[in-house]
């Protein structure tokens, strides 16, 4: 039997989970994790800024699976960012993360969002990452050499939607 996935914007009991699962992943480095938690608190307690949208992955056991965070850029049109994908590792082979990036694009598209931009690390603990964008329809744009800290380069890919060209 197919194991089911429900999508959903976070809410308030979510917040535990989710800080848990930002720092149980091991992927994340403190101040990563300051600015994953920041995110989260402010697409929950800040609805309203219309800044940040968390969106949540929950298995059909009630366990939380995954998240998504992304928000508009300023000053841009249709320019949105994605800030933080996280599957937790039991989860990682369900599709959970593609699940969370097409609810997040259709909710861009259904705002007009025209492109999708996210910027990670070149360190091995990243290569997932990297892969998963590559393998969603992400191209590589921009590497800045020892952006985050020497030989830890900054690695941004952008994503197209329907109707915009590059």
């Amino acid at each position: 039997m197919k194991e089911k996935i429900t999508i959903r914007p976070i809410i308030p009991s979510d917040i535990d989970n989710l800080f848990y699962l930002v720092r149980r992943r091991g992927t994340f480095n403190e101040q990563e994790i300051e600015v994953a938690e920041e995110v989260i608190g402010d697409s929950l307690f800040h609805p309203e800024k219309e800044e940040y949208y968390t969106f949540c992955a929950l298995h059909d056991s009630g366990e939380l699976a995954g998240f998504i965070s992304f928000g508009p850029i300023p000053m841009t049109d249709g320019r949105y960012d994605l800030y933080w994908i996280a599957v937790d590792e039991k989860f990682s082979w369900n599709g959970v993360g593609e699940k969370l990036l097409k609810k997040m694009e259709d909710f861009i598209l259904n705002e007009k969002g025209k492109r999708i931009y996210s910027d990670t690390s070149s360190t091995d603990p990243y290569a997932s990452a990297r892969s998963f964008y590559k393998k969603h329809g992400f191209v590589l744009i921009a590497e800045l050499k020892d952006f985050y800290r020497k030989g830890d380069h900054k690695m941004t890919f952008m994503k197209t939607l329907v109707g915009d060209s590059i």
